[in-house]
């Protein structure tokens, strides 16, 4: 295998992209497995640990580490000679608060440094480090920008002549919304004119800078764009960012958390090539969304909200408009529990037809509409169903989804749930999964637990776990997964 050319290497060291520990021993098997796997090793900083901080500092330049002499900034490497590889060149995906913040750990680590100066010591390395990738990446793929700190600035890329030629083919930005405009209008918006991917945290305690709609305004080729505005009562409104956007927009991610005003949607109408819609909000009027019910979006594919939607009248409507092409549908749970979802459920059969991933809460007196719509999808791989309060039981929900055989993932969420015991008793829990193996044998199931510390899921019960361990075991469950409730977008953030 040490014989194969080098492209064929490269194609199967891709596979290892996300298993540092096996890529980092290719890169010890000899001279040519180390130079095509030290490329994939270094390419993503958003992977960096302390030790690779340590090797880029030893390829610092010498007027830059004469910078950090000058400033009493001593930092001990094992590299006594100049490195092999300029490991910088590599980068592809430059994240600035991970540089950022593992330089504050580094320096913290190894000297005796004062509180009051540690963060402009750190500030110091870093403008070096990204001197350094600058003059070095040929092209920077992806830059994350840390959210506005008067202590820890982000480093000004514009005094950089090199910037140009480094981001002129940027294709993914994340950044926060109160970076300075001065970042956008002298570097981002005259340089980056074709980025595929606009992602935007807006913490709401700064104000959202005015150069990020002119670098929106400039873009030539946008496809997906996430704006999430985080927890906080600092509203800002950002309708006059999202009138920027251009309709070659096919994905597009709108996250509110706990925010207490909403903006109106009637903009989306624009973006009749949309493949991708989500609207991920914990309280909001879904403002004017009844003005997208009769807008036809013939590409759609993915369509989600985060435990709660439109009200049911309009999502209908909609569904009946652009349901037919939709392989994946989220559509939480109505708010008010006395709320009939008998319409939006049979519009989800008679529309929805070609979906492969489902996710919604049932009310309790809501079996036979689950049951109708399993039926009506035939293509169904996954299904995610919410439990607690008025909601069906997993006991309810269990006994009926396990018998359909296209169905190989189930995700249980508890969102809604409250202090109450789960209702589902381990010996049930065995009974629905041993009927599963004898009428389906051939097809494995996935199960995925949604839940938190606080949540009285099916998981806090130490007997489901061994139950579901034994038939892994046996061959029977395919995967066991819990995980704890997240937004689509946020977790980029690094």
């Amino acid at each position: 295998m040490s014989q194969f050319p080098v492209d064929c290497l490269d194609e199967i060291f891709e596979y290892l992209n996300d298993d540092r520990s096996t890529l980092h021993s290719c890169i010890l098997v000899n001279r040519l497995w180390c130079g095509v796997s030290v490329r994939i090793f270094w390419r993503n900083s958003r992977n960096y640990n302390i030790s690779n901080l340590k090797t880029l500092i030893s390829c610092l330049p010498n007027k830059s580490k004469e910078i950090l002499s000058n400033n009493g900034i001593i930092i001990l490497t094992s590299i006594t000679n100049f490195p092999a590889f300029n490991y910088a060149s590599f980068c592809k995906v430059l994240s600035i608060k991970r540089v950022q913040r593992k330089t504050k750990e580094l320096l913290k680590n190894q000297q005796i440094i004062l509180p009051r100066i540690l963060n402009n010591s750190t500030n110091i390395v870093l403008q070096e480090i990204c001197k350094m990738f600058i003059n070095q990446i040929s092209s920077l793929k992806r830059l994350d920008l840390p959210q506005h700190n008067y202590a820890m600035p982000i480093p000004n890329f514009a005094i950089y002549p090199e910037a140009k030629d480094c981001l002129k083919n940027l294709s993914e930005l994340y950044c926060s919304s109160s970076i300075s405009t001065e970042t956008f209008y002298q570097l981002l918006s005259q340089i980056c004119h074709n980025i595929s991917l606009i992602n935007i945290k807006n913490d709401g305690y700064y104000r959202i800078s005015d150069g990020l709609a002119d670098l929106i305004s400039v873009q030539k080729n946008l496809k997906h764009f996430t704006l999430l505005q985080h927890d906080t009562s600092h509203y800002q409104d950002y309708s006059f960012l999202v009138r920027k956007l251009p309709n070659t927009l096919i994905k597009l991610n709108l996250i509110s958390k706990r925010n207490h005003r909403s903006m109106s949607l009637s903009f989306i109408a624009k973006f009749s090539n949309l493949q991708e819609l989500k609207l991920l909000f914990d309280e909001s009027d879904f403002i004017d969304f009844d003005k997208l019910s009769d807008i036809s979006f013939p590409q759609l594919q993915i369509l989600k909200f985060q435990h709660i939607r439109p009200n049911n009248e309009a999502l209908a409507r909609f569904l009946e408009n652009n349901g037919k092409n939709l392989k994946e549908l989220y559509v939480g749970v109505s708010r008010d529990s006395s709320y009939s979802n008998n319409l939006l459920n049979s519009s989800i059969s008679k529309f929805c037809t070609n979906l492969r991933k489902f996710s919604a809460g049932f009310k309790n007196d809501e079996l036979e509409m689950l049951k109708i719509i399993l039926k009506s999808c035939q293509y169904l791989k996954s299904i995610e169903i919410y439990y607690g309060g008025k909601l069906l039981s997993e006991k309810e929900v269990l006994r009926e989804v396990v018998s359909y055989e296209n169905i190989s993932e189930i995700i249980l969420n508890y969102w809604w749930s409250n202090a109450q015991s789960v209702k589902l008793l381990p010996e049930e829990l065995e009974s629905f999964i041993v009927n599963r193996a004898n009428y389906i044998p051939q097809k494995l199931l996935s199960f995925v637990i949604v839940t938190d510390d606080y949540k009285k899921s099916l998981d806090k019960n130490e007997e489901n776990i061994k139950i579901i361990k034994k038939y892994i075991g046996l061959g029977v469950i395919k995967s066991f997964k819990i995980k704890g409730y997240d937004y689509d977008g946020e977790s980029n953030q690094n």
